[in-house]
């Protein structure tokens, strides 16, 4: 490999650190929980998007052991040559009907979900209409596509309007309009049922990515449409969150869409299928899902708890109802600080800086799940309340 090539990337990693945006992995031992072992301490887990504490549950792991003695360990092909398991339509089928759609469709992972949704729908006569704070698959996927693209700013629904106006008069056979359901870094929820109005209005197709909501928002978990009280056309999401906490992702909508992907969704033409044993724990997650009301409450329930707590203490967050609590710090070198002493307390979190977030609002994003006992959080609110006065947060 050329030496100059090499030293470019060098001096670029060097830039990463010396502006205080280098990210560090902790391997961590055992499975995944409201505490876990990291680098040979317990640590209170405030970081995993593990929201109904499933992703160590007896049942999910049981489940998997026993696909793996009946259907193996991989599938070595894709689905249309030979990748295909009764276990991956079943799966399919208890999704669409969980989210009430048509038909599913999985992938590796959401990101190759959003990666594939657009392409194979919109040409160039086409309009996508994104929401500024989209998560990058959704921006990547829409990359890929080669409709005509416009951008609205977050949650802004007279910017939406207008764009939905432009794409029209401009001549656009079809129009979708892109948007999380919950915007990750903020904790804040779309506004389904203001966007819903403007999509009939206008005549648009509306696609949500439901990631940080399957399982657990709106009635039964079924996300955020149905907490709005509306229904979206097209649905993506994981499996890697509230719903076990492995991996895989799928899109859910009419069956003409769900179909056209089979045929010309790139992501899911050249990747080899899901695990046998992810896909059998999936369903049996979704069967949680479905007697998750205690679940969910208790997720709420910590939600509420710890956001007054670390309003209490006079921490900066922002509003909000989702399990997402973002606890801002500003400056990047200061989160990283921040959640170095918490990890000295005992506590596990992860400071967010750009390019994740915008330059000036780094933060402390803390996450709540169902698995934590208010033991768990009163500790954690100490943590925070030393770490926060060591590093000068608080008075």
């Amino acid at each position: 490999m050329a030496q100059a090539f090499l030293e470019h990337l060098t001096d670029t990693l060097s830039q990463i650190e010396a502006d205080g945006l280098k990210k560090v992995e902790r391997p961590i031992s055992g499975p995944q929980g409201a505490r876990m072992q990291v680098q040979g301490r317990e640590m209170i887990n405030l970081c995993a998007n593990n929201y109904l504490g499933l992703a160590d549950h007896p049942a999910l792991i049981e489940t998997a052991k026993q696909a793996l003695d009946s259907h193996g360990y991989g599938m070595a092909s894709v689905r249309f040559i030979c990748g295909t398991q009764e276990l991956h339509r079943a799966l399919e089928q208890k999704l669409a009907s969980f989210l009430g759609q048509d038909d599913a469709i999985l992938f590796a992972a959401c990101f190759d979900a959003n990666g594939a949704v657009f392409e194979p729908l919109l040409g160039p006569e086409d309009a996508v209409i994104s929401d500024a704070l989209n998560h990058a698959s959704i921006i990547d996927g829409i990359r890929l596509c080669k409709a005509r693209r416009f951008r609205y700013a977050n949650s802004d629904m007279a910017d939406l309007e207008a764009k939905l106006k432009e794409a029209r008069e401009g001549g656009a056979r079809h129009v979708m309009i892109a948007t999380d359901g919950v915007f990750s870094m903020d904790g804040y929820l779309a506004k389904l049922g203001e966007i819903r109005a403007l999509a009939d209005r206008y005549d648009a197709v509306l696609m949500v990515d439901d990631c940080h909501a399957t399982g657990f928002m709106g009635p039964g978990g079924a996300g955020t449409p149905a907490h709005a009280g509306v229904s979206a056309d097209i649905l993506t999401g994981t499996l890697g969150k509230a719903l076990g906490g492995a991996i895989g992702g799928y899109v859910a909508a009419s069956q003409p869409v769900v179909d056209l992907l089979r045929q010309r969704g790139r992501p899911y033409l050249f990747s080899n299928a899901l695990p046998p044993a992810v896909v059998a724990a999936g369903i049996t997650a979704l069967d949680l899902v479905a007697q998750g009301d205690d679940l969910r409450a208790r997720l709420f329930e910590n939600t509420a708890y710890w956001r007054a707590g670390l309003e209490r203490l006079g921490f900066d967050l922002l509003p909000g109802e989702h399990p997402i609590v973002p606890v801002m710090l500003g400056e990047a070198r200061l989160a990283q600080e921040m959640a170095a002493r918490l990890f000295d307390e005992g506590v596990y979190v992860s400071g967010f800086f750009f390019p994740v977030v915008p330059k000036g609002q780094a933060r402390i994003r803390t996450q709540m799940n169902a698995a934590l006992t208010r033991a768990d959080l009163d500790e954690a609110l100490g943590a925070f309340e030393r770490a926060g006065r060591a590093v000068g947060v608080l008075p």
